[in-house]
């Protein structure tokens, strides 16, 4: 990984920004990043743009999905602030692909263009393509786990009728000879597929409620961003789910994603990712899992678990896993910098792909810009 980065880094130094400032004038900090995220993350290979078809062609998506990176990269909130800082900045309009400010589409044609993009995910499959490439060669140590609230301007979906009550089953072992059918999803996830789990988790707007930390209950109407994050602060997998969904109901199969995309040893997650089947699938993975304990699943309860780790405070005592715990606070960093300086905070577009789309280009983003950090 780190050879590729730095031939990548050499040319963007050494060739692209002299080049660029011969081209089009001197180039400002915010447009090298974008330079050097679009360079390095190559988004028109993935950009459909229909050949042969008839009917009349679409506007060059090439340029749309450039300009939707840097709408990225520039943390702008809204299409239209694109739109107006594309006609005033040449530099910017001249890295996107066009040459006069007359030619910018409209904001009709932004909408568009974003639709399409969210129908075929392609920021998601960007960045799934650009990790499996840059840690083909790489054992990442920790995997952080984590979920953040992602707050959206729309409805809560209706919620949908009851199904039929289920008769109780009963308590105790099964018969000889018994089946009995997993209730809870964490049990059915065990025998379904990717795809099976994925369609199983709710994606529909409504509203969720949590803990902060300072212990006050809050609420929020949107969804929730459940994310991997390796070592150096780098996203590996991403998913996007209705805010009321626990962070334990997608740890199974955000686990699998990315066991798909990277080789790592630990999984570290919080007391809320604290049950059987998620230690049992993270141990299937060949991984070691590094959980929280709950204080409600210790022996003796709330009470024992708090006296216990008063006393290792005092004694200051703490174990190789109490340690190794401390590299979590790579998922909050990144959660922080999402909402904070790609976008995350400001989600004006409605729907579960469109949400999920917008969350993506600064998840690109934000990728491609901490890998530099390997060798810049």
């Amino acid at each position: 990984m780190r050879g590729m980065l730095t031939s990548a880094w050499t040319h963007i130094q050494g060739f692209l920004f002299p080049m660029l400032r011969e081209e089009v004038g001197p180039l400002m900090p915010q447009h090298e990043r974008l330079v050097t995220v679009l360079d390095v993350a190559r988004i028109e290979a993935f950009v459909q743009m229909w050949p042969g078809l008839p009917g009349r062609p679409p506007s060059d998506r090439h340029a749309l999905a450039r300009a939707f990176v840097a709408k990225a990269v520039l943390g702008l909130p809204q299409t239209s602030m694109l739109i107006e800082r594309l006609k005033v900045d040449k530099v910017l309009r001249r890295l996107c692909g066009w040459e006069r400010a007359s030619q910018v589409p409209s904001e009709s044609t932004f909408s568009r263009a974003f639709a399409d993009f969210a129908a075929n995910q392609l920021p998601a499959r960007l960045h799934e393509a650009l990790i499996k490439k840059t840690h083909a060669d790489r054992l990442v140590g920790h995997i952080s786990r984590d979920a953040t609230a992602i707050e959206a301007r729309e409805k809560p979906a209706r919620a949908e009728a009851p199904a039929p009550a289920k008769p109780k089953r009963k308590r105790g072992r099964p018969r000889k000879g018994e089946k009995r059918e997993p209730v809870r999803r964490l049990e059915r996830q065990a025998f379904m597929t990717l795809s099976q789990m994925l369609a199983d988790l709710p994606s529909a707007c409504n509203t969720g409620t949590k803990h902060n930390a300072k212990g006050h209950m809050t609420s929020w109407t949107g969804y929730k961003l459940h994310i991997d994050v390796a070592d150096g602060d780098i996203p590996v997998t991403c998913l996007l789910t209705s805010a009321s969904l626990h962070d334990s109901q997608a740890a199974i199969p955000l686990a699998v994603m990315t066991a798909q995309r990277v080789t790592n040893c630990y999984d570290l997650m919080d007391c809320a990712y604290d049950a059987p089947e998620i230690w049992a699938k993270s141990r299937a993975l060949g991984h070691v899992p590094v959980i929280d304990r709950h204080p409600c699943r210790v022996d003796g309860g709330k009470a024992a678990f708090e006296t216990e780790a008063r006393a290792r405070r005092c004694a200051g005592y703490k174990t190789a896993e109490e340690l190794r715990y401390n590299e979590r606070t790579a998922a909050e960093r990144v959660n922080s910098a999402l909402k904070d300086s790609y976008g995350g905070r400001y989600v004006r577009v409605r729907g579960h792909a469109k949400v999920y789309c917008h969350l993506m280009f600064g998840i690109l983003a934000l990728t491609v810009e901490q890998l530099m950090r390997f060798v810049t």
